[in-house]
Parts: structure tokens; C-alpha cells; sequence
């Protein structure tokens, strides 16, 4: 049974930090390119950052770079992203994704706000 568990959301303040973890399971997972998304209220799910399965190339969406890092450990099945320098505009639920399949976390909320 595939599974992926995203962990590490939370209310911070604008300019703090936050670390998500997304845990998988039940798939070859350094086979897979790891993508974070994140969805506010009322707006489409957007891609934030993504990482290669060997590698660890990563791709990171315009607005989250130079703040926000993807990284990945396979040998615990686990994708990261670390996000500093948080703005209100980050406010929204965060999601993991294996890239190329249907598998999706259940989301993790991260709320930025004084």
C-alpha cells in the first residue's frame, strides 16, 4: 500500500522557518522524482520544488528560491523541504507527490502570520 506522509507544518511567524518532511512507503522510492505542491485557499495547487531520485538534481518554482531547499534521503524513504525567510504569501496546504504516479500526501498546513 502506497503511502506518503507529510509531517511539520504549523503557524510561524513571517520571516521564520519551517522544515517538512514527507515520509513514503510502499513504492521503489529513489526511483522517484519527489515534488513539493502547495495549495492556498481559493487558488490552484502549484508546484514548489522538486528533486531527482539520484542524484539529487532540484528544480524550484520562481517564487520560493533563495528561501526555500529540497532535499531528499532514500535510505529513509524521506523528502524534505526547508523553507526560511517565510512570507503570508506562503500560507497554504503543502503537499508531497511522486512525480509520473497518483500518489499524493494528505497535505500538512502552513500558516505564516504575525
Amino acid at each position: 500500500q502506497v503511502q506518503l506522509v507529510e509531517s511539520g507544518g504549523g503557524l510561524v511567524q513571517p520571516g521564520g522557518s519551517l522544515r517538512l518532511s514527507c515520509v513514503a512507503s510502499g513504492f521503489t522510492f529513489m526511483r522517484y522524482i519527489m515534488k513539493w505542491y502547495r495549495q492556498a485557499p481559493g487558488k490552484e495547487r502549484e508546484f514548489v520544488a522538486g528533486i531527482t531520485g539520484v542524484g539529487g538534481i532540484t528544480t524550484l518554482a520562481d517564487s520560493v528560491k533563495g528561501r526555500f531547499t529540497i532535499s531528499r534521503d532514500n535510505a529513509k524513504n524521506t523528502v524534505y523541504l526547508q523553507m526560511n525567510s517565510l512570507k503570508p504569501e506562503d500560507t497554504a496546504v503543502y503537499y508531497c507527490y511522486a512525480a509520473g504516479t497518483n500518489y499524493w500526501g494528505q497535505g500538512t498546513q502552513v500558516t505564516v502570520s504575525s
